[in-house]
């Protein structure tokens, strides 16, 4: 009777059938129905007491290539001068970051990942840009997100990834789901372009 469970960043979202529910007993309709809901409740409170314990760091990793700054990560030296440390140093503390996945949204396959360096935590950008790069990796408020295709969006842009995102044909359509850990390695140009050759959308 449980149809989806939807998390977003600081709530969870289950839907059900509270029909089917009474269906089993119409007499004791309003009595099951409020049965169903302490059940979620208590399954709820349970996920989120595994979620706050101690994680493997190396479990369920997905390790993210990004070639940082230039045409790939045009905001990078600006967050650099932001918040006082070179360039290399920003790349260095994002890659050595402790990224978790909390939710994915926004647009299909837009994760939304927290554990940035606080060091690296500034602002959204004063005039959010009518078009990101697909692939682009930007960071803000703590946070890091990586744009599964080319959309509007704020965030301050420091690399780009070569791959693909989101692809609906695929299972599971998204590469990035909640509670996953991140890992951001550098890459050159060279082995984006190549890498992006062989993750690019078919023709």
């Amino acid at each position: 009777w449980v149809h989806d469970v939807v998390p977003s960043m600081a709530a969870l979202a289950v839907h059900f059938d509270a029909d089917a529910v009474a269906a089993a007993d119409p007499e004791a309709a309003g009595a099951r129905i409020a049965a169903a809901r302490e059940e979620l409740g208590r399954l709820i409170a349970a996920c989120a007491a595994v979620a706050a314990g101690d994680v493997d760091a190396d479990a369920d990793v997905i390790e993210v290539p990004v070639c940082y700054g230039g045409e790939y990560g045009e905001d990078l030296e600006a967050v650099a001068a932001q918040v006082q440390l070179p360039a290399a140093e920003v790349v260095r503390r994002h890659c050595a970051s402790p990224h978790r996945v909390l939710m994915v949204g926004f647009a299909p396959g837009h994760p939304y990942i927290g554990g940035l360096d606080p060091q690296l935590s500034i602002p959204r950008r004063a005039t959010p840009r009518v078009r990101v790069p697909q692939g682009a990796v930007a960071i803000a408020n703590g946070q890091t997100v990586v744009y599964p295709f080319a959309i509007a969006g704020g965030w301050s842009i420091i690399g780009r990834t070569p791959l693909r995102l989101f692809d609906a044909a695929a299972s599971p359509p998204a590469i990035f789901a909640p509670g996953q850990r991140v890992r951001f390695v550098a890459i050159d140009a060279a082995a984006y372009e190549r890498l992006h050759a062989e993750f690019r959308d078919p023709a």
